[in-house]
């Protein structure tokens, strides 16, 4: 008996190619959000949260330096979020 295996293995590689276009989608989606001040990304390969355990107060400032230069903050949101960084 002759069994023919294209099939499946077309659908293999269309079903892969989907998820990963969701995943990396889902991913940008996540960015985004965080960039706007939405929750952090729950995947564990997301980007870093807002205020990492292990990083010093000057990471930190130099990631909000470099938010409010591409402009994903705006003059007052950069303000606020350095005064809560610096506890001042």
């Amino acid at each position: 008996m002759f069994v023919r295996r294209r099939p499946l293995m077309r659908a293999a590689v269309i079903g892969g190619g989907a998820y990963m276009i969701g995943k990396n989608k889902a991913q940008h989606q996540a960015e985004s959000d965080n960039a706007q001040g939405g929750s952090p990304p729950s995947t564990a390969q997301g980007s870093a949260p807002a205020s990492p355990a292990g990083s010093s107060v000057t990471d930190q400032l130099n990631r909000l330096t470099g938010l409010h230069q591409q402009g994903a903050l705006n003059d007052s949101e950069f303000a606020a979020a350095k005064t809560k960084l610096l506890g001042t």
